[in-house]
């Protein structure tokens, strides 16, 4: 039937004939208008209550992404106690791959935040100028969470030993194999952990919701401490099996350092052992103390820039001397010479500690029992070696024996907890803060290994690199045991542009708290003999300020009046050094002024790690724009 039969059958009534007859307009009906402005009515109030339903959508989807997000969370820090777990829990049963199962469920929980914050609402609202920040922020954690659980913790933690209820075996030796079957997961997961980083910093910093500021903020803070702890995990694997015997023995000298007396790598070289590694197997053979090896000589060349910064010291020959630099290595090389030199032994490498290094050994093995009854405890270790037992010993010999004592103590419970798979995490956790904080050295005397080793923290290296650096280094001049008493605090603030350097003031504040009466004569010994007066509690210093590379000094202050520092050059580095006379109860307070290259950053800080932490500030001020 046409459309036109449709419309004549429609049209007809009873009546005159075909005048009758109307064809009626296409759409037009009883009810058509109407109808139209119904669909335009319902269409508009879906694309009205359409983004209404999306910002609904985003409020639920995000609450309980938030709510999966916290999950994870608090999986992560039931990890965190469980790898750093005290050691008087390790008896009993032990619950099986604690650690793993923690990562697992932090796993799932963050991927099912990540796939919450995915959904078609996400995406445009994510896109919105202005509005869209938060959007962007909450789904960029999600993904960042996602992507930490699955993709660098998991890998990490299968790269440990799992817990075993009897810890002894060949545990390490198992637990070598493993880091080196894994070895190329922790190098993805390292870098997926940097491109997390990379990803989290790339999100929105201001928003319209603080709490998603907040959150970033945080956020960012947890992958910028898990960032470096990766790429040292990431290494471990590449070297940790070599440097422990996998490949056949080998033995380090290890310098135990006493930071009341200063040094550029942290304290004088006081106690050492020589420590034997094979196939994970760790052991001591033995144990010294400086006055062991204090007439050793050594011809080592460390260059001639070397040779001219420390002429009248003469590092390579006499012992006390011997890690003036700030450069480890330096010292590293200087041990291991004299060590050959002593008794025709060769060494794979050199590490060195200090009694807070041993406090944390300690607060993961459990307190130690010194050959004299003296308990050793992780509260105690830094304050009995470093104060207390000059108190105790008149005699000096006696004295450096109780300082080699307590290394043996802490060294016994330290071998155990190595070979005990429930106590390695936290134990390697103890490393890390150690290294973290300069209190652990290490150096290789295996060029390979050297090589991947030096640009890490934990390789106690100035780097000869350009840019903004600050480092403030002092060895005592006195020949006292006074720097236990030192307060330290560096203020670097950038001050403007000239002519492509930088104007930087670097305020250096040095007090010394000893007091004026009470301490034994061999703690206020001043051996330097000054031709000056000088009461007990008296301390000298030398002071070094090392700055960037080709920095110059334009001027510098003491107390508010002109100084003059002897300047230098080390590895590149610009250094200017004062002679200073520090009396007890007083502070001084040093003023530099200078022009650093490309200063439109924070500078690099080297930081000497002494019984007080440095009090460091840095201002880098703004950019400097051609």
């Amino acid at each position: 039937m046409t459309e036109q039969g449709i419309g004549t059958a429609e049209g007809r009534r009873p009546g005159p004939g075909r005048d009758a007859f109307r064809m009626r307009r296409p759409g037009r009906s009883r009810e058509g208008a109407p109808g139209r402005r119904r669909v335009l009515r319902n269409a508009l109030l879906a694309a009205a209550a359409l983004p209404l339903a999306g910002a609904a959508w985003i409020g639920v989807t995000g609450l309980l992404a938030r709510s999966e997000l916290i999950a994870a969370g608090r999986d992560l820090d039931a990890l965190r106690q469980s790898v750093a777990a005290m050691p008087g829990a390790t008896s009993g049963a032990v619950p099986p791959s604690a650690p793993e199962r923690e990562v697992r469920s932090a796993a799932a929980h963050a991927a099912r935040a990540h796939r919450l914050t995915t959904g078609p609402a996400w995406y445009p609202a994510a896109a919105l100028p202005f509005l869209g920040g938060p959007v962007r922020t909450v789904r960029g954690a999600a993904y960042a969470a996602d992507r930490l659980a699955g993709d660098v913790l998991s890998p990490l933690v299968r790269a440990l030993p799992p817990p075993t209820p009897d810890s002894h075996g060949d545990v390490m030796s198992q637990a070598l194999m493993t880091l080196q079957k894994h070895a190329p997961e922790v190098a993805q997961a390292a870098r997926a952990a940097a491109e997390v980083q990379a990803d989290v910093h790339g999100l929105p910093r201001s928003t319209w919701l603080p709490a998603a500021d907040r959150a970033r903020a945080g956020l960012a803070r947890q992958v910028d401490r898990l960032g470096p702890v990766m790429t040292d995990a990431s290494l471990a694997a590449r070297v940790l099996p070599s440097m422990l015997g996998a490949q056949g023995e080998r033995r380090y000298f290890l310098a135990f350092q006493n930071i009341a007396e200063a040094r550029g790598t942290g304290g004088v070289p006081g106690a050492f052992a020589v420590l034997s590694a094979d196939r994970g197997h760790l052991s001591f053979e033995r144990f010294g103390n400086n006055t062991e090896m204090a007439t050793v000589k050594t011809d080592l060349d460390l260059g001639a820039g070397f040779a001219a910064r420390y002429q009248g010291s003469e590092p390579t020959r006499v012992w006390a001397n011997s890690n003036m630099s700030p450069h480890f290595p330096y010292a590293a090389r200087i041990w291991a010479a004299a060590w050959r030199e002593h008794t025709g032994e060769r060494v794979d490498g050199v590490f060195a500690v200090d009694p807070t290094t041993l406090s944390r050994f300690l607060r993961v093995t459990g307190p130690a029992r010194m050959s004299g009854g003296t308990e050793l405890t992780a509260d105690n270790v830094v304050d009995l070696t470093e104060r207390a037992s000059y108190a105790m010993y008149d005699d000096v010999a006696r004295r450096k024996a109780f300082f080699v004592d307590a290394a043996r103590a802490a060294a016994g419970p330290l071998i155990t907890a190595t070979g005990d798979t429930r106590r390695l995490p936290a134990l390697l956790l103890a490393l890390n803060d150690a290294q973290r904080d300069g209190r652990l050295k290490v150096w290789s005397a295996h060029a390979a290994e050297q090589r991947l080793i030096e640009p890490r923290p934990y390789s106690g290296a100035l780097p000869k690199t350009p840019g903004p650096f600050a480092g403030l280094v002092v060895n005592n001049a006195a020949g006292s045991k006074l720097d236990y008493y030192l307060d330290r605090s560096l203020v670097w603030e950038a001050n403007g542009c000239s002519s492509g350097d930088r104007p930087v003031t670097a305020t250096v504040t040095l007090t010394n708290r000893a007091p004026v009466s009470g301490l034994p004569g061999y703690v206020t010994l001043r051996g330097d003999s000054p031709p000056y007066h000088t009461k007990p509690g008296d301390n000298r210093l030398l002071v070094s300020y090392y700055a960037g590379v080709g920095a110059t000094l334009t001027g510098a202050t003491l107390d508010g009046r002109p100084a003059q520092l002897a300047p230098g050059i080390e590895r590149g580095h610009s250094v200017f050094t004062l002679d200073l006379e520090l009396p007890a109860h007083s502070s001084r307070t040093l003023v530099l002024h200078l022009l650093e290259p490309h200063a439109d950053r924070a500078p690099v800080l080297l930081r000497q790690s002494l019984v007080t932490p440095l009090r460091a500030t840095l201002k880098p001020g703004g950019s400097c724009r051609a």
